[in-house]
């Protein structure tokens, strides 16, 4: 595939992936596809093994952030197990039942909303303090958007290390066609 087709499409899956990441998608996974692509499209000459073993090392880092995000600042603020997976399962539950009628930003504050009270609710169940379950479920929350925010960072430095490895290095093999030269000259009568 011609590099003029090529990078602009690579360009715009790691946009798209950043802006997916961004609405708790699995954007970082498809950054990573769209280096597969261009890497094999172009005969892997600017996205080597390498890139994308470091490409997938990133994805699994942000995976990881943003799971253990909401439960380790909640935990800063003494949330017992029960607030944890409260917290967990109310942000997934969130996303659906308490989803405002707005596309995508909707889902992300119900998914907030959802971390709020699942945390709550499990931090009152085992302590039976309002106060102190009200601050874990706020702490539960601000984790889960800081959780978003890490990985938007990530999936901002995979899209710069993906796009600097493809428009700093020379030619992809796969690219530009050479002819061999030859060495003996022919002379025509």
């Amino acid at each position: 595939m011609a590099d003029w087709i090529a990078v602009p499409l690579l360009g715009v899956g790691c946009l798209v992936g950043v802006v997916l990441t961004a609405v708790k998608l699995p954007g970082t996974w498809l950054i990573v596809v769209s280096a597969g692509f261009y890497g094999w499209a172009t005969g892997w000459g600017r996205v080597t093994l390498v890139v994308m073993a470091v490409l997938v090392g990133a994805a699994l880092v942000g995976e990881a952030i943003e799971l253990v995000a909401s439960v380790l600042t909640a935990r800063k603020v003494g949330a017992t197990r029960q607030a944890a997976w409260g917290g967990l399962i109310g942000g997934f539950a969130g996303m659906f039942v308490f989803s405002l009628p707005m596309p995508i930003i909707g889902t992300i504050a119900g998914a907030i909303i959802g971390c709020f009270v699942g945390a709550a609710i499990g931090e009152l169940t085992a302590r039976r303090k309002l106060s102190q379950s009200t601050k874990v479920g706020f702490f539960s929350a601000l984790g889960f958007v800081l959780g978003i925010v890490a990985k938007m960072m990530v999936a901002f430095a995979m899209a710069a290390v993906l796009l600097t490895a493809v428009v700093c290095s020379g030619p992809s093999q796969g690219t530009i066609a050479t002819l061999p030269e030859s060495s003996e000259t022919t002379m025509v009568p």
